[in-house]
């Protein structure tokens, strides 16, 4: 187990690293949207190839970083009902789902997945819009995110059943780690604290 501890934990440091560098993509696709808008309503002109780079990147941010998303347990969940449940029964609960729901699902859309993308590669497929984009690259997408949310699947898995024997904490408890910006926050409002006792 503990061999497969190590590979939950390079699987975590690699979704880790992908999510921290994907949220830039928000900013990106905002930002693309924003010079559009302004350039659409000063300049009445509009640009598809810009319109499909912001889908791009915003598809980007939102498959890219499922894994990420799981890795953090911030996904969709049904704690309203599976709350009531001892920690046990919960960590039974998520391997189930894992096995019968998550892995399935990630393996069959990499099989449909992978040929499509291979195919809008191969035939180098543009978008049918006026001045589009190469569609192979968003296609590479799907495979790309499902692929790291089925390695993800995996180390969560991983952590539940170490969990269960023991071997590890509890993988779903968050350490309360704050923010660079809340950090900040804090500092300002102690500076504030301590010149209003000072005054």
């Amino acid at each position: 187990m503990s061999l497969l501890l190590k590979l939950s934990g390079l699987i975590d440091g690699l979704n880790r690293f992908v999510g921290r560098w994907v949220i830039w993509l928000i900013l990106g696709s905002t930002a693309i949207s924003a010079v559009n808008a302004v350039v659409r309503k000063a300049f009445n002109y509009s640009s598809n190839a810009f319109l499909e780079v912001q889908w791009y990147l915003f598809a980007a941010s939102f498959l890219l970083a499922a894994g990420y998303t799981l890795l953090n347990n911030e996904h969709v969940r049904i704690d309203v009902v599976v709350g009531h449940f001892s920690k046990r029964v919960q960590t039974w609960v998520d391997i189930f789902g894992f096995v019968v729901f998550l892995l399935p699902l990630c393996v069959t859309v990499l099989y449909l997945g992978i040929p499509f993308f291979l195919q809008g590669y191969h035939s180098n497929e543009v978008s049918s819009n006026a001045g589009g984009l190469t569609l192979w690259p968003v296609y590479a997408l799907m495979p790309l995110g499902f692929g790291l949310l089925l390695l993800q699947g995996l180390s969560e898995l991983i952590k539940r059943i170490a969990f269960l024997q023991g071997l590890i904490p509890d993988p779903t408890l968050k350490v309360a780690v704050k923010t660079p910006e809340e950090e900040l926050a804090e500092a300002i409002r102690l500076a504030a604290e301590q010149k209003k006792n000072q005054a």
